[in-house]
């Protein structure tokens, strides 16, 4: 997910006030250790998880006819589909109607778990603590000059007056981040699942660098924009320990999963996953990491793959 003009406005609604449940970031995950990439795509896959911005959706924010039709063909064909995304969940109505029988979605890298049957109900949360991110803003407001910061929780996003306008939202507070952090703030009641922090001039990888070494240890740094805009998740949040989470649940193991993405934050759920396969649009650090490659987004590259698994499936009993 970019948080970035890259992405366009989705719809905005209020989110789901009912409870949700609140995990530990830091809480163990049960699913098996990461298994490095097969040599050939399974046949025997359980499980697709793939990310949406650069990888499933066009560059328009399309769900094109042919992935839309690849999708139904493997949840007919008993393989479940995850959708795994940065987005939070109220920019999930591009893929609502999308998602598999199950209904759940992985959002905010990895801190809720959705139901898009529910209207995008949060039904789990892996928030970021509110001591960590008081800590990840003082240290890099010290090794970062410039920065800006948006708090985003699980009713919503609120921002700085200097963070860049990507999204307005007409139900944001715009404030001092301490401001946003404070015990009294408005929705303080409710997790934070995500910070992100921009700055002007430095490039997006350099500043994740720096943000990792300045304030890495008060939670999980990433990036999904073009820009210089980094987000933070609670320690131990990320794609690949939710996902592991849910595929533990399903007694599916990480050699049944087949994972794609194009950024930085996909890293750890491509690397977990059995199979991973690379857009040809991926950042360099993705298409390093991985040992198999798809076309890019505008050209289908996941549904392509996920005809060539069924049809694998079909050709062998």
């Amino acid at each position: 997910m970019r948080e970035d003009g890259s992405v366009t406005s989705a719809t905005e609604r209020p989110e789901p006030h009912t409870p949700v449940r609140t995990r530990s970031a830091s809480a163990p995950v049960s699913a098996p250790a990461s298994a490095p990439a097969s040599a050939s795509a399974p046949r025997d896959v359980r499980l697709v998880a793939t990310d949406l911005d650069g990888t499933l959706l066009h560059d328009d924010k399309s769900v094109s006819e042919r992935t839309i039709a690849a999708l139904a063909a493997a949840e007919a064909a008993g393989v479940e589909v995850f959708f795994v995304t940065g987005r939070p969940a109220r920019w999930m109505d591009v893929v609502s109607s999308h998602v598999q029988g199950h209904g759940l979605a992985i959002c905010a890298n990895g801190a809720a778990v959705v139901d898009l049957h529910r209207g995008g109900e949060i039904v789990d949360v892996r928030p970021l603590e509110r001591e960590d991110a008081i800590a990840v803003v003082d240290a890099l407001r010290i090794a970062a000059p410039g920065a800006s910061f948006a708090v985003e929780r699980t009713v919503g996003i609120h921002y700085e007056p200097q963070y860049p306008p990507f999204h307005l939202d007409p139900g944001a507070v715009v404030a001092s981040v301490e401001k946003l952090l404070a015990v009294d703030a408005a929705d303080a009641g409710h997790p934070v699942i995500k910070l992100l922090v921009h700055h002007p001039e430095l490039g997006p990888d350099e500043f994740l660098a720096l943000a990792r070494a300045a304030a890495g240890g008060h939670g999980s740094f990433t990036r999904s924009s073009p820009t210089a805009l980094l987000e933070i998740s609670g320690l131990g949040v990320s794609k690949a320990s939710t996902l592991a989470r849910c595929c533990a649940e399903r007694g599916i193991a990480p050699e049944e999963v087949v994972a794609f993405g194009d950024m930085p934050n996909d890293l750890e759920m491509l690397s977990w996953a059995g199979t991973s396969y690379a857009m040809a649009n991926a950042h360099p650090e993705v298409l390093a990491a991985t040992s198999h490659r798809t076309t890019a987004n505008n050209d289908d590259g996941v549904a392509r793959v996920i005809e060539q698994l069924l049809e694998q499936r079909a050709t062998t009993g």
